[in-house]
């Protein structure tokens, strides 16, 4: 059950990535009515960085539970505000598109999906991390090719958002 979620985006981004042959020569300004792309907005794929297929490349971070967890429940409660706040400077800054926790007792705590091309541009936003500055977590990094999409994600949130985090 633990290796699922990974088993899950990891087949969602095979399958992304699958290309059919035949679509290869069609062109977004020769697509008819009918078809699936009918819908294509250059703006929108310029704005959010999509290539033909509507997709992007990302960084995932997996947040892991760090070697340094013993902090007291004040300062614990302290690290958690301040890792809070980074997220969202870096999602304010569009460098994180996506973040949250999980709820079982995963060894994996959370993802971050960073609007990033590298692992080293990842790498020094996770610095930034007062969580992972005390070690209470570690990201594992990972590149990833997702939707597009995902770069709207944010917009969307702060209109279904009552209370900030």
């Amino acid at each position: 059950m633990k290796n699922l979620f990974i088993i899950s985006i990891l087949f969602l981004g095979i399958i992304a990535c699958e290309q059919n042959p035949k679509d290869e020569t069609k062109s977004v300004d020769t697509v008819d009515a009918n078809s699936a792309l009918a819908g294509y907005d250059s703006l929108l794929a310029a704005e959010t960085g999509a290539d033909d297929y509507g997709m992007r490349r990302y960084v995932m971070a997996l947040l892991k539970a760090g070697p340094n967890r013993d902090q007291d429940s004040t300062e614990a409660a302290e690290l958690q505000r301040a890792h809070l706040d980074n997220i969202t400077r870096m999602a304010e800054e569009g460098k994180l598109v996506l973040a949250g926790p999980f709820f079982d007792d995963w060894e994996v705590k959370g993802i971050y999906i960073f609007a990033v091309e590298t692992i080293e541009e990842a790498e020094e936003l996770t610095k930034t991390d007062p969580a992972i500055q005390a070690g209470r977590l570690v990201m594992e990094l990972h590149p990833w090719y997702g939707s597009a999409g995902l770069m709207k994600i944010g917009e969307m949130h702060k209109r279904l958002a009552k209370e900030s985090i």
